[in-house]
């Protein structure tokens, strides 16, 4: 199993789940915080829309190496988010991954509640949104949206899935080139299609997928995927010539790009700058019990770092402990006294 999604997961279960923090988002903010409210002895569950924790870094760019993180000239991305779910394990979160926090409403205690997309309700002490860009939707392949699920597919969490199979990959950013890279040792062949002969990716990136001998089929496009319950080929149709062809599929890799907005979120009532939400220097937000961190939250002099978020969770966490014990002290201490 990948490391990305070898975590304890719920989809749904009768009644309602009640935690001491829900972490609404996934990502590096989001699991950090998992970690240290566990760090508090708080009961966490994290819940996020995508199958598997990581956010955007586990979606577009799972191998390609991060340089801004204290204390690690370069880290891959895969790497990051597999410590970062390590970390926090001993304390045992719970997670609702694959559920879009869709409603939030608080009751007479002014305890949040969350409802998700299917029909998990969570009842919490606090609510700590760590949503990054918001909620990002992948841009449609669409020749393909007939067999999403059946060999189409947005993301690639366990690379060795693909062994031994024919992969078409569609795209030309960072993402696209990413997947190909990381495929090509595993997979009988990969093609990287793009409608364009410019592409968005880094020219490192181009120059990998080069050096890997990887295919690059540009100014075309995937006109029509062939298959009965399955992708098995794939139709491809050069914008200029017209001329078709037809190559061998078992997976298509739609990696166009997504769509991001803060959804459900915007209807929450909460206090919005520029579509992120602000907050104050505690990171709460104008709602009672609500507080957020990360790229998705807004203040003066706000400068968007995975290394601002770390910090900015572990800031929203513990003025949060405080709110569920007002005796509690806002400092723990540090991990090395434990």
């Amino acid at each position: 199993m990948s490391v990305l999604t070898d975590v304890p997961t719920s989809t749904h279960e009768p009644g309602t789940i009640e935690t001491d923090i829900l972490i609404v988002g996934a990502g590096p903010a989001g699991l950090y915080g998992a970690y240290y409210a566990g760090f508090r002895g708080l009961r966490v569950t994290v819940m996020d829309v995508l199958p598997q924790p990581g956010g955007q870094i586990s979606a577009m760019y799972p191998e390609k190496p991060i340089h801004d993180i204290a204390g690690f000239p370069a880290v891959r991305g895969r790497d990051l988010v597999a410590n970062l779910v390590a970390q926090a394990e001993p304390y045992g979160p719970r997670y609702l991954l694959g559920h879009r926090a869709v409603e939030l409403a608080h009751g007479p205690d002014l305890y949040p509640v969350v409802r998700s997309d299917r029909g998990a309700v969570v009842r919490a002490g606090t609510v700590v949104v760590t949503g990054g860009v918001g909620t990002f939707t992948p841009r449609a392949l669409p020749a393909g949206e007939d067999f999403l699920g059946r060999g189409q597919v947005y993301f690639v969490p366990d690379p060795a899935e693909h062994t031994g199979q024919d992969v078409v990959v569609v795209g030309g950013g960072d993402s696209a080139f990413d997947w190909a890279a990381v495929l090509a040792p595993v997979a009988r062949s990969v093609r990287l299609v793009h409608r364009s002969a410019r592409f968005r990716a880094h020219h490192a990136s181009v120059a990998k997928v080069r050096d890997l001998g990887i295919e690059i089929i540009t100014d075309t496009e995937v006109s029509a995927l062939h298959g009965t319950a399955h992708v098995e080929r794939v139709e491809l149709r050069h914008r200029t010539t017209k001329a078709v062809r037809e190559v061998p599929a078992r997976t298509v890799v739609a990696a166009l790009g997504f769509v991001a907005d803060l959804g459900p979120l915007q209807h929450w009532g909460l206090a919005l700058n520029a579509r992120r939400i602000a907050v104050d220097t505690r990171m709460a937000t104008n709602l009672p019990r609500v507080f957020a961190a990360g790229d998705i939250t807004d203040y003066p002099g706000k400068v968007r770092l995975i290394a601002v978020g770390f910090g900015e969770v572990a800031t929203a966490v513990n003025n949060a402990a405080t709110v569920l014990d007002p005796e509690a002290a806002l400092f723990p201490g540090h991990s090395t006294d434990t």
